[in-house]
């Protein structure tokens, strides 16, 4: 692994190759430092996206595109790797997208950084479009609420749950976004709000607990992102997403779900299929290197949680917003 703090990124996007490298934005450091890091093997990729160097669906798709193309450069069994960088991480679907999708592209006998090039910027281009379409729905002076990170740190660039506020600030609209901290991994509070300060986007962190709070308040809607789509439209996300969901029904505040079609898993036909990553205990009883529970006392840490189609207003996709019953025309 090699790291750089400045003079390294091409267009700041969050992952991508140059120099016969895998080039990523270390997100376990921020907002507090800036820093890339590359890596020359596949192996190390998967490591990466395995330490959450690398976050969010799409992002975890390019990266693991790109260590595809590495291990293709580096003459490695191609299914060998494919089945160490699917072992990564088990439930965002993009990574398992771009796996067997670079496997056919090497297949075909494609150039391998094209091919991986190619990936990603689809997945810019699939963002701009969630954007256009999303846009419409926030309104001028609307409060909007949000959940972990789908902005551009998650999706190589632009974002997906971020896309439609982008665009409808870039509009000339006034929005106010409430940043929920998501816990353990703080990816609300140290990436998102992050994000939104470059962007001049006027927000605030709240506890994931004040949710319903602020929501009986005088959110107009909730936009989150999704690491897979089940064909019924149940959708996994990042834990605490099925709460807002729910006191989103209950309180008549429209929800909606961005993602690209890559996300959408129609061999899973409900959220029950959906496997969860459980993820270690010290990233809830430790914060920043420093225990914060009693010693001894177990925790409990899923990654993701599932929300039922029920309580999705629409998905905002790359061909526009459809609903739960509609998602069948990705398929198509």
């Amino acid at each position: 692994m090699r790291t750089e703090t400045e003079g390294v990124a091409r267009e700041r996007r969050a992952v991508w190759f140059e120099d016969g490298r895998v080039w990523m934005i270390d997100q376990r450091l921020l907002p507090f430092e800036l820093a890339f890091v590359s890596f020359g093997g596949h192996a190390e990729v998967a490591e990466a996206i395995r330490d959450m160097v690398v976050r969010g669906a799409p992002s975890i798709g390019a990266a693991a595109a790109y260590a595809m193309c590495l291990a293709a450069l580096n003459g490695e069994d191609i299914r060998k790797a494919a089945g160490l960088v699917k072992s990564a991480r088990p439930t965002a679907y993009d990574l398992f997208y771009a796996v067997d999708w670079m496997v056919g592209r090497i297949g075909a006998g494609d150039d391998p950084v094209a091919a991986a090039d190619g990936y990603a910027q689809s997945i810019i281009d699939r963002c701009l479009a969630i954007g256009r379409h999303g846009g419409p729905l926030i309104k001028d002076g609307a409060k909007v609420m949000t959940h972990c990170n789908a902005g551009a740190l998650a999706t190589v660039d632009v974002g997906t749950a971020l896309a439609p506020i982008r665009q409808a600030h870039s509009a000339g609209k006034r929005v106010f976004v409430y940043v929920s901290e998501t816990r353990p991994r703080l990816q609300g509070m140290q990436l998102t709000a992050w994000e939104l300060k470059q962007e001049g986007i006027d927000c605030a962190i709240i506890v994931d607990g004040a949710s319903g709070h602020y929501m009986r308040e005088g959110v107009d809607l909730v936009i989150v992102g999704a690491d897979r789509i089940a064909a019924n439209g149940d959708f996994a996300n990042k834990i605490g997403t099925f709460e807002k969901a729910v006191l989103a029904k209950e309180l008549g505040v429209p929800f909606y779900v961005a993602a690209p079609v890559s996300t959408f898993d129609f061999d899973t036909g409900e959220g029950g299929d959906i496997t969860i990553e459980d993820r270690g205990e010290e990233e809830v009883t430790r914060l920043g290197g420093r225990p914060v529970a009693p010693e001894g006392v177990r925790a409990l840490n899923p990654s993701f949680d599932v929300t039922p189609a029920r309580y999705v207003t629409g998905f905002i996709t790359e061909r526009g917003v459809l609903r739960p019953d509609e998602i069948r025309k990705v398929a198509e």
